[in-house]
């Protein structure tokens, strides 16, 4: 039997690849002869890089950048071919940050621009930079900022980097830099949120990076400032453009400064892979991610794997954390670690117990 092996990250817990890896270990205890072919899937948050360098033929380039509180890092690029793949956590990722140290209001994607000018030494085709799991909120002004944007008050004096800042803002002095010139750059992403309201950037995202709700209100007014001055400056409105407001609104940043175009994360790594294929090549499909919920099959890297495979004829299995609706084929950790932090520190173990229970010949 072959069976493809495609989930996503267990936010929390496990890497796309980790849970790819456990996933697999348990298939094979449980049907030895089992073909099993390994595709950890990513939308463009964390794990970008790691899901296309698992299947595709690229070369890592290692690149000295800022954390979203800029503080110097080492990170990683992936080229393959004529185009370089970003994925933009390298640098202003959640994951670099202690929950104590979440900073919405001063923290910054100058990092981002730092591995944007890495790529763009490498003279790509493309760029095509994943954007998801941000600690920032900057609007990507402090990407713009590391390509040599600047950002001026009433005074004319520079604002200091940050989110917050940007509610002075009054003029942008930007010249794209040469080293960009025929590059096309790709934002990939699921969100499709636009920068601005209810549904917005600071509304949405800012308390998954630390936001109180009066930070919610300063990073809106400091956005919506924010986009008012580059619609007067690009003549681009990306307020309430969709997908404008992924990670902070660093999109809407790509999209006015670099000129970039958003497309779907999840069709990137799927093209790449080829995914379509490689599904249509297998007799079971599993896949997961650590809670799977209504949203998951309305459109996550989940339901588009489970969506493709019924499209093939093939059945898909979902291995979940948590599931809001388990069932005949969906199967969570849950039903044998009832404790959630146990259940998250073992995930590995566990996962690992659940795909060999679910496959096991009854």
């Amino acid at each position: 039997m072959r069976v493809l092996v495609a989930p996503q990250e267990f936010k929390g817990s496990l890497s796309a690849l980790q849970a790819a890896e456990s996933i697999a270990s348990g298939a094979r205890r449980a049907v030895p002869s089992a073909d099993i072919d390994l595709l950890p899937l990513s939308d463009g948050g964390p794990g970008f890089l790691q899901a296309l360098h698992a299947a595709i033929d690229g070369a890592f380039h290692q690149v000295e950048a800022r954390d979203a509180l800029r503080r110097p890092v080492t990170a990683s690029i992936l080229q393959a071919g004529n185009t370089v793949f970003v994925e933009a956590a390298e640098a202003n990722g959640l994951w670099r940050l202690h929950t104590d140290e979440l900073d919405p209001l001063n923290a910054g994607t100058e990092g981002v621009g730092d591995l944007l000018l890495a790529a763009a030494k490498l003279a790509p085709a493309r760029i095509v930079i994943g954007v998801g799991g941000s600690a920032t909120s900057d609007g990507g002004a402090g990407m713009a900022r590391a390509l040599g944007a600047r950002f001026t008050g009433m005074d004319g004096a520079e604002l200091r980097p940050g989110a917050a800042p940007l509610a002075d803002l009054v003029r942008v002095d930007w010249q794209r830099p040469a080293l960009f010139e025929g590059i096309d750059i790709i934002v990939a992403t699921d969100v499709e949120n636009p920068l601005l309201g209810p549904e917005g950037a600071a509304h949405v995202y800012g308390p998954q990076k630390g936001a109180n709700p009066q930070q919610v209100d300063q990073l809106e007014a400091a956005l919506f400032r924010y986009a008012t001055t580059l619609r007067r400056a690009f003549a681009v409105d990306v307020a309430f453009m969709p997908g404008a407001g992924a990670a902070g609104g660093l999109a809407a940043g790509l999209i006015a400064f670099l000129g970039a175009r958003v497309e779907s994360g999840f069709d990137v790594v799927a093209d790449a892979t080829d995914l379509r294929g490689r599904v249509e090549q297998a007799e079971l499909v599993l896949t997961g991610e650590g809670s799977y919920d209504a949203q998951s099959a309305m459109g996550k890297v989940t339901g588009r794997v489970q969506r493709m495979a019924e499209e093939a004829g093939r059945r898909c299995i979902i291995l979940a954390g948590r599931a809001d609706d388990a069932g005949e084929d969906v199967h969570t950790l849950s039903s044998i670690e009832t404790d959630t932090e146990r259940a998250i520190a073992n995930a590995s173990g566990l996962l690992e117990q659940l795909a060999e229970a679910v496959l096991s010949p009854r």
